[in-house]
């Protein structure tokens, strides 16, 4: 499996992760709390998350985040860097973006026909930015937003992994991420941050 190669610093072969990038819509916010709840204060791995949220309506989900996540939630700044304990949530009623230079920007353009923030524009542009860096799981959601964005990240050598969809409130963005994707790893939330841990462990630049 591509992204899931050797997690031991002493091989020479080891390239540290540098990004998580989290996709969700639909039933998403029960495994994202799960997930980010397991995390530990001092996980050394930046997280963006991209979840689908309405352009028109106001949008309260970092302030959520932070009564579950143990590291800070907040919107992400266009230009600013994702960084070591803060999770980046993506606003709404735009998308946003990866840049080569490692900075977040926003995509304009008309609302993609699997709803915004777009998970596969984000995903793609973070295999871009960051080939066997970067972590890419999907989670909860309708549709197939994402499965092509796992593809892109998969292709690049990262990590995947996808909420099990039996475990999931909406399973068809995480059937899709599994089916179109090829995700290497197939595990409910709280399993997923395990393995997160296990990658934070074995170090980052």
């Amino acid at each position: 499996m591509s992204g899931l190669r050797s997690v031991s610093a002493a091989d020479p072969a080891f390239t540290p992760f540098e990004l998580v990038a989290i996709g969700c819509s639909a039933g998403g916010l029960a495994p994202l709390s799960t997930l980010l709840s397991s995390l530990s204060r001092d996980f050394p791995i930046p997280v963006v998350v991209v979840q689908h949220l309405s352009a028109t309506l106001p949008s309260q989900l970092p302030e959520v985040l932070n009564f579950r996540s143990a590291l800070p939630c907040r919107w992400a700044e266009p230009g600013e860097r994702p960084r070591r304990g803060t999770v980046l949530v993506a606003p709404p009623g735009t998308n946003l973006v990866l840049a080569e230079n490692g900075s977040l920007a926003r995509q304009p353009g008309p609302k993609p026909r699997l709803g915004w923030p777009s998970v596969d524009l984000f995903l793609e542009s973070a295999a871009r930015a960051l080939g066997p860096r970067a972590i890419a799981i999907v989670l909860s959601g309708m549709m197939h937003d994402g499965a092509k964005g796992i593809a892109a990240v998969r292709r690049a050598g990262g990590a995947t992994m996808v909420q099990h969809p039996r475990s999931a409130q909406f399973p068809e963005m995480p059937s899709a991420a599994v089916d179109l994707g090829r995700a290497d790893l197939l595990m409910p939330p709280a399993t997923i941050a395990l393995a997160l841990d296990i990658l934070g462990e074995a170090g980052v630049r």
